[in-house]
C-alpha cells in the first residue's frame, strides 16, 4: 500500500496548492483501499471507522426521541 506521502506526489495531484493537494491525495489513497470491496465490505469498513473514533474521542450516540 502506498503511503500519503506517495499519492502527495502523485502527478494527477502535484500542480495542487497544498489544501487541495492533500485532500485530492486523501481521497486517492481511499479510493484505491476500497476499489475491490463490495459494498457489504464498504459499509463494514466505515462501521468501523466509526466505532474507533467514537472510542477515540468519547463520543456517545443517543436516538432522539419522537
Amino acid at each position: 500500500m502506498k503511503t500519503l506521502e506517495e499519492y502527495m506526489n502523485d502527478p494527477s495531484v502535484v500542480h495542487m496548492q497544498m489544501p487541495l493537494r492533500e485532500v485530492k491525495a486523501i481521497r486517492l489513497m481511499i479510493y484505491d483501499e476500497q476499489k475491490d470491496m463490495s459494498p457489504d465490505e464498504i459499509r463494514e469498513y466505515y462501521k468501523q471507522l466509526a466505532q474507533r473514533t467514537q472510542k477515540e474521542y468519547g463520543i456517545k450516540f443517543v436516538a432522539s426521541a419522537k
